[in-house]
């Protein structure tokens, strides 16, 4: 039996990363299979991204976190949900952020960076990092992961693999999604 630090998983991320890696088994074999991925899945990064939003603008409760300046984002904000199309410069400046951390995901090494990266992808959702005006409720978050979950997976079988090839994308992305989760949902927790 391994003993585990408890009070160590809420203040020290690597800790954390580890152990929910170790837990599920997302290893060094996974992160092949996705950066093995990556050639195929870089061409299809913009109709993700597109998708995200198409489904985010459906909802007055996903998109109404998309008034408020993004932080870095220097053009003009709209006033209105009417006002915030599609195709709205702040929407593209969003786009490019989704579409950076989605190659991210399939191109970088699951290092130390990675994890501060994808612990910060939780935090900027939240009033701790970023626009202390964005904030995104947890169930948003978690619809949007599901989402995103479903959209990896019909990219996947979509791309016609060989069975053992789908099976381990699908399940290396399945990992790569639970952790991501989990560095999401740890910056609602009450402090």
């Amino acid at each position: 039996m391994t003993h585990i630090d408890e009070p160590r998983l809420e203040n020290d991320l690597a800790y954390r990363f580890n152990y929910v890696a170790n837990f599920i088994g997302f290893g060094p074999d996974d992160v092949a299979v996705i950066h093995s991925a990556a050639p195929l899945l870089a061409p299809l990064v913009p109709g993700l991204v597109d998708a995200v939003y198409a489904k985010l603008i459906q909802q007055d409760a996903t998109w109404r976190h998309f008034l408020p300046k993004q932080h870095g984002y220097e053009g003009e904000a709209p006033l209105t949900l009417e006002q915030l199309t599609l195709d709205h410069p702040q929407i593209a400046f969003r786009k490019q952020h989704l579409g950076r951390y989605l190659v991210a995901l399939v191109t970088k090494p699951y290092d130390g960076k990675m994890v501060e990266y994808l612990d910060m992808v939780g935090k900027i959702h939240t009033p701790e990092a970023g626009n202390k005006a964005i904030v995104v409720p947890l169930v948003q978050m978690n619809a949007l992961m599901g989402f995103v979950a479903d959209a990896f997976t019909a990219t996947i079988v979509g791309l016609k693999l060989d069975r053992d090839t789908e099976v381990k994308a699908l399940r290396a992305f399945g990992k790569l999604l639970w952790i991501q989760n989990d560095l999401i949902t740890r910056h609602y927790q009450a402090k």
